[in-house]
C-alpha cells in the first residue's frame, strides 16, 4: 500500500535550523551589546567619582556654611545618588587628620597651626564631566561669596575623557561591523531556507496566485521565527549575565536594568525586522525568475 505523499504548503520549509541560526546570531550581537552597556556604566561611574574641591574663606559662620551647602546642592551639575546631592563638607581639622594619616607626620607640630581651609567636596554629574563644562563650573563657583578657591585635577579628567572616548569609538566600530555581519548571516540563512520553495512558488504563479498571496505565508513565518529567536536570545543572554554575576559579584554594580531591557527588545525587533525583509526580498527574487533560472 502506497503511503500518502505529504502535500507541500507555502512557507512550510523546516524552521528549526533557521530559528537556531538566527538565535545564535542575535545572541552574539546581544553579548556585544552587554559589553557596550557595562562599558557605558563604568564610564558614568568613573566620571561621577571625579571631585571638585571648593576651599572656603577662613572664619565663616555656621549660617553661611549652611547656605553654601544648600546653594551647591541645588546646582544642576551636582551628582545625585539615592536622591541626595553629592555635596560633602570637609573641615580643616578632618583634612589635617587625613593628611597626617597619609603621610605619617604631624605637620601641625612644627608649623604651630593648621594652615588648611574648610572645604566642600562636590561630585559632578557625568553629563558635565568634560573640560569645557568643568572650567565653566569652576568660574561660577568662584563667584560664590565665601569661596576662596576651586580646584580639580584637570589633567586626570582630560586623560579619563580621552581614554573613555577612544574606547567608546573602538567599541562602536566593532558593534557596527558585528551588526552588519549578523544581518548578512540572517539574510543568507533565510534565503537558503526559501531556496527549497522556489518551485512551489513557481507552481503557485502558474495557477494564477498573486504576489501578495504567495508572499504572505513566508513573511508571516519569518516574523514568527524572528520573534521566537529574539526571545530565545534574550533568555540566553539573561542566563549568561546571571552566571557572570555569580562568578564576579562586582559586576552587579554596573548593571542597568533599563538598558538591558531595551537591548532584549532591540534583539526581538531586529530578528523580526531582518526576517521580514530577507523573506520579502527572497520571495520577490524567486517570483521574478524564469523557469530556466530556477534550475
Amino acid at each position: 500500500m502506497n503511503r500518502p505523499t505529504r502535500k507541500k504548503k507555502l512557507g512550510s520549509y523546516p524552521h528549526t535550523m533557521v530559528v537556531f541560526s538566527i538565535t545564535l546570531a542575535l545572541l552574539v550581537i546581544g553579548l556585544f551589546g552587554l559589553l557596550l552597556i557595562h562599558a557605558h556604566k563604568i564610564s558614568t561611574l568613573v566620571k561621577e567619582n571625579l571631585e571638585m574641591q571648593v576651599y572656603l574663606e577662613r572664619g565663616l559662620p555656621e549660617t553661611q556654611l549652611l547656605r553654601l551647602q544648600q546653594d551647591f546642592s541645588r546646582k544642576p551639575y551636582i551628582a545625585v545618588k539615592d536622591r541626595q546631592p553629592q555635596v560633602r563638607f570637609l573641615s580643616k581639622e578632618e583634612g589635617a587628620k587625613q593628611l597626617i594619616d597619609q603621610t605619617g607626620e604631624d605637620f601641625q607640630q612644627f608649623l604651630g597651626d593648621n594652615p588648611l581651609r574648610d572645604a566642600y567636596l562636590l561630585k559632578i554629574n557625568a553629563d558635565y564631566a568634560d573640560a569645557k563644562n568643568l572650567a565653566r563650573i569652576k568660574n561660577e563657583l568662584k563667584q560664590e561669596p565665601g569661596v576662596f578657591e576651586v580646584e580639580y585635577v584637570e589633567s586626570l579628567i582630560t586623560s579619563v575623557n580621552e581614554n573613555l572616548r577612544n574606547v567608546g569609538l573602538v567599541l562602536l566600530g566593532f558593534a557596527a561591523v558585528l551588526t552588519f555581519v549578523v544581518v548578512v548571516l540572517i539574510n543568507n540563512t533565510i534565503k537558503l531556507a526559501l531556496f527549497s520553495q522556489r518551485f512551489l512558488i513557481r507552481s503557485m504563479q502558474l495557477v494564477g496566485a498573486t504576489s501578495s498571496f504567495i508572499q504572505w505565508p513566508f513573511l508571516r513565518r519569518a516574523v514568527w521565527q524572528g520573534l521566537v529567536s529574539g526571545i530565545l536570545a534574550g533568555l540566553l543572554l539573561l542566563a549568561l549575565l546571571q552566571y557572570a554575576y555569580l562568578q564576579l559579584e562586582e559586576l552587579r554594580l554596573f548593571r542597568d536594568e533599563r538598558l538591558i531591557g531595551a537591548l532584549i527588545a532591540a534583539l526581538v525587533l531586529l530578528g523580526m525586522g531582518i526576517g521580514f525583509l530577507s523573506s520579502w526580498r527572497a520571495v520577490r527574487k524567486y517570483t521574478g525568475m524564469s523557469l530556466d533560472e530556477l534550475y
